[in-house]
């Protein structure tokens, strides 16, 4: 038995059903590339374990700390995040080791049967994300918004038992778990823009991966990067930028996608649009750019100031990293 079978690479993910199925994807192009044995090894998060508003826990890292922690303690060699909960800020010791090809970034809602233009005044919708609350609240000012937190299959489950006449999901969680077939309608980046990085996942190592000596070390560098997408990094880039510029966490209501055009010639150009609004949406605004798309990070910062421009410094309150 070589060294390389003795010793599969841990890979690092949190408990849930979205997170192992996004983990064992991951995991399997891994194998392909590097011809590397991996396990799953699931770590609890707080995120995870309380279900108190993302509001009130601070939101950024909740569903990252206790990965990362696994990480630097050298009990896992790679970690798996969904990229949309990762803070902004770098954590030492660690880095961003490959971002995938990304899934459809949109939301998506449940509804039974029924779109958003359609559900009836009054209807209750659910969602944990204040993003999301405050988008809904300006395309339908009549509808009741409800904070949800849990799984997606609870969620799901707060629907068909009536208790909710619709709930907004991510569409990549949906097709990851391939649960697409309860989508009634996907909705379109100008109602609904997504959070940054929305779809996409992070795979993060140590800085210094595995020792030298390793025997799996060489190979794991080059399947990391078979599985990182330019484009994908490029947008995604953008759309931190924008967070890291206006010092939000992830549950600030701040929307953002980047879309980059590779047909034509020589640089591809990068479009962002980007939302930002107060708790209840009553202040908001959007706005676009576009770039070259080694000008991502550039971008995303004129835009978070552009945006606070618009609609005032103090909007977000006190703001979080």
């Amino acid at each position: 038995m070589t060294t390389q079978a003795r010793q599969p690479i841990r890979l690092g993910t949190r408990r849930s059903a979205l997170a192992k199925a996004q983990s064992e994807w991951v995991a399997e192009r891994l194998r392909r590339a590097g011809g590397l044995a991996v396990e799953l090894v699931e770590v609890t998060t707080e995120g995870d374990v309380n279900r108190a508003p993302l509001t009130t826990l601070g939101g950024t890292g909740v569903f990252v700390s206790a990965l990362r922690d696994a990480l630097l303690a050298g009990t896992i060699d790679v970690a798996v995040h969904s990229l949309k909960d990762l803070p902004t800020q770098p954590a030492t010791g660690l880095r961003l080791a490959a971002v995938p090809v990304r899934e459809d970034a949109r939301d998506a809602l449940v509804a039974r049967g029924a779109t958003l233009a359609t559900l009836e005044s009054g209807a209750r919708v659910g969602t944990g994300s204040p993003r999301r609350a405050a988008q809904l609240r300006l395309a339908r000012p009549d509808l009741r918004v409800v904070d949800l937190r849990g799984n997606v299959g609870t969620r799901l489950g707060r629907v068909a038992d009536g208790d909710l006449e619709a709930v907004v999901l991510a569409v990549a969680g949906l097709k990851r778990l391939d649960r697409a077939d309860v989508i009634d309608e996907i909705l379109d980046p100008a109602v609904m823009l997504p959070a940054p990085g929305q779809g996409a996942l992070a795979v993060e190592i140590r800085d210094l991966g595995l020792d030298a000596a390793d025997s799996r070390s060489a190979a794991l560098e080059t399947a990391l990067r078979s599985l990182d997408h330019a484009a994908t990094r490029a947008a995604v880039t953008a759309e931190r930028a924008v967070l890291a510029a206006l010092q939000a966490g992830c549950a600030a209501p701040v929307g953002a996608l980047a879309v980059v055009d590779e047909t034509g010639s020589g640089q591809p150009e990068l479009t962002l649009h980007a939302f930002l609004a107060d708790g209840e949406g009553a202040a908001a605004s959007r706005l676009s750019i576009t770039v070259p798309s080694d000008q991502a990070e550039a971008a995303g910062r004129q835009l978070a100031t552009r945006l606070l421009d618009r609609i005032g410094a103090d909007v977000l309150g006190e703001r979080a990293t």
